[in-house]
């Protein structure tokens, strides 16, 4: 199984049918994403889901609906154990950003994460999950495939938002201040956190 989101609201992706409650069914194959889209967009929805028969091609078929846009981002850790955080269109959320040329995505979430924060000196721990949104630009849907890292850096200096990204805020949050920024911002990164 796997989770879509386009805002708040999961596409999932998997071979069971479940009767119906609060969200539909569809089958992945011929599917439309403007059909799906339009659905998720009611509010007695809750999420979609989408019928494959083959669990291990159910992402790969999906992918394939709409042009995809690669990224990288990072879950990064101070010395403290605070995560940092950015404030981006009135909401919380992790560093990231779309893969330049041929860049490898461990050096597209390190230099996304230093450009959008001002940090130096990080260093990769390991891979976390990837996280998948929908979203639309010049009236076409596309889908951003992010893959997260988890990140430690012993960076004291100031943090600097790259406002030209939209960036007003960059902050290092305490677990209690993770809670709270957790409840203004979006679905895929209160499941990375």
């Amino acid at each position: 199984m796997y989770k879509i989101f386009a805002g708040d609201k999961p596409i999932i992706l998997t071979t069971k049918v479940e009767p119906e409650t609060d969200f539909k069914n569809f089958p992945l194959k011929g599917c439309k994403i403007s059909k799906i889209m339009k659905v998720l967009s009611r509010p007695n929805i809750s999420s979609v889901r989408l019928i494959g028969k083959n669990e291990n091609k159910l992402l790969k078929k999906f992918l394939k609906l709409m042009p995809n846009v690669i990224a990288g981002g990072g879950k990064v850790y101070n010395a403290k154990g605070d995560i940092l955080f950015i404030y981006r269109n009135n909401k919380w959320d992790l560093p990231k950003g779309k893969a330049e040329g041929n860049e490898t995505i461990d050096k597209t979430a390190l230099r996304e994460v230093e450009e959008e924060t001002g940090i130096t000196s990080l260093e990769i721990i390991k891979p976390l999950e990837m996280t998948y949104h929908i979203f639309k630009r010049n009236g076409r849907y596309k889908i951003k495939v992010t893959y997260w890292f988890e990140m430690k850096t012993n960076y004291n200096g100031k943090l600097v938002p790259q406002t030209k990204e939209g960036i007003t805020k960059v902050k290092w949050l305490n677990p209690n201040q993770t809670e709270e920024a957790l409840k203004n911002s979006y679905a895929n990164i209160r499941m990375l956190v």
